[in-house]
């Protein structure tokens, strides 16, 4: 499928979705909205997909907002609807994937573009990588899903350290304060992406699924309802056939095939 803003392309199971834009560094106008829900809603349905990386073109992994188009319009943007309708459908749909999602951070995340990483379920990023909230810089609040990442990933009052200063992190910052899972050298960055990526694919991969559905739920459930939900989780995933696949490679003392049913 042929897209103005977003690459997309396959191997191994493992599809790449490539932000576009080099030479806006990857910033995100209506276009890109509209495409990225296009592809997610594509992969959602597709079977053969059992891994997604969302990374992008050039120096930037993306820039947030393209400001350059809200100050060319006419009138102020409407920035509720902008959200609403473009950014928040992106963001649930890169969380509700049941396949892994992985961020494949190659330069600056700024703004909305570092959401669009933090939605992903992993991130692995270059050693080059910066990451800027941006939000404070132009009164604005963090959005796309920020407000609800980054307390779960750093806590409080370190959420609003970044909100508030705006301050630029390192990747190793990123790395020590728990905000990516991996930090490789520039040059690497593809080819380590790659691997963990099909890594992933090759898994089992509705296991992965009901993992991650248990994870998201474990955040707003007590203790005994949780364990409750993993009980019934753990019965479905008990009826695949990558568990018997599983089961059967480890008393045979193989290499598991999984096949992602």
């Amino acid at each position: 499928m042929a897209y103005e803003t977003i690459q997309v392309s396959d191997a191994e199971h493992v599809r790449t979705v490539t932000l576009n834009r080099p030479k806006e560094l990857n910033a995100v106008d209506q276009r890109v909205t509209r495409e990225l829900q296009k592809e997610l809603r594509s992969i959602s349905r597709d079977a053969s997909v059992r891994c997604v990386v969302l990374t992008g073109a050039g120096r930037a992994f993306c820039v947030g907002q393209d400001l350059k188009e809200a100050a060319a319009a006419e009138q102020p943007p409407d920035l509720t609807s902008r959200l609403r309708d473009g950014y928040n459908p992106v963001i649930l749909q890169l969380r509700s994937l049941a396949i892994p999602t992985v961020a494949s951070i190659n330069g600056v995340a700024a703004g909305a573009g570092w959401s669009l990483a933090l939605a992903c379920d992993l991130r692995i990023a270059s050693a080059a990588a910066t990451f800027v909230s941006a939000f404070g810089k132009i009164g604005l609040v963090p959005d796309s899903g920020m407000t609800w990442t980054l307390p779960r990933l750093v806590g409080e009052a370190k959420a609003l350290e970044i909100a508030w200063l705006s301050d630029v992190i390192s990747a190793e910052q990123a790395l020590e304060w728990g905000l990516v899972n991996r930090v490789v050298p520039a040059d690497e960055l593809a080819a380590e992406t790659r691997s963990w990526a099909e890594r992933l694919a090759r898994g089992p991969t509705q296991g992965f699924a009901l993992t991650k559905r248990a994870i998201h739920a474990a955040l707003g459930r007590d203790l005994e309802s949780q364990l409750a939900y993993e009980a019934m989780l753990q019965g479905v995933a008990g009826r695949t056939r990558d568990y018997q696949e599983g089961v059967t490679a480890f008393i045979q003392k193989r290499k598991a095939e999984f096949t992602g049913e």
